[in-house]
């Protein structure tokens, strides 16, 4: 290997270095507040209230952990971990369980069904700031267009604090 060369390669990995020392410090990130998440869990549980559905609402943080868990007098404990699961799910693959169960009748996505906590019925909305995924909503209880339905007017209910 010719001086130049080895010149050129150790300038390379000098580049590829410096670039990941440059990408250390803090991160600052949007997280979800308690009183947000309250507010979108009650909303979501209230509008499938007044379609006559009795259904549970669970809101995620970034992470995928669970918030806020409410469940309608007459809704199930298999209600609330549906809910809490179809949030999860909208957080991670930050697309609506909607969406995800569609993608996911493909062979080829198959797979993700089978992760844990991971679930493919709709109810499940992300809940975004611009393109940043902050957390999930997830609804169960009804059908799963209405408990999608009722996912989005919980996050509708705060859409001015996520600008």
């Amino acid at each position: 290997m010719s001086y130049t060369l080895k010149a050129l390669v150790g300038v390379a990995l000098l580049v590829m270095v410096s670039d990941g020392v440059t990408a250390q410090g803090v991160v600052t990130q949007r997280n979800l507040s308690l009183a947000m998440a309250k507010t979108i869990a009650e909303a979501t549980v209230a509008e499938c209230k007044a379609k006559g559905f009795s259904t549970a609402a669970a809101v995620v943080d970034r992470a995928g952990q669970l918030i806020v868990l409410l469940r309608d007098e007459a809704a199930t404990a298999q209600m609330a971990e549906m809910a809490r699961r179809k949030a999860y799910t909208a957080r991670m693959f930050r697309i609506t369980t909607l969406e995800f169960q569609k993608r996911t009748s493909d062979p080829a996505f198959a797979p993700q069904r089978d992760l844990v906590d991971i679930l493919a019925l709709g109810g499940g909305v992300p809940i975004q700031v611009g393109n940043d995924t902050i957390g999930g909503v997830g609804s169960a209880g009804s059908t799963q267009e209405t408990d999608d339905a009722c996912a989005k007017a919980g996050i509708a209910k705060v859409a001015d604090l996520l600008k």
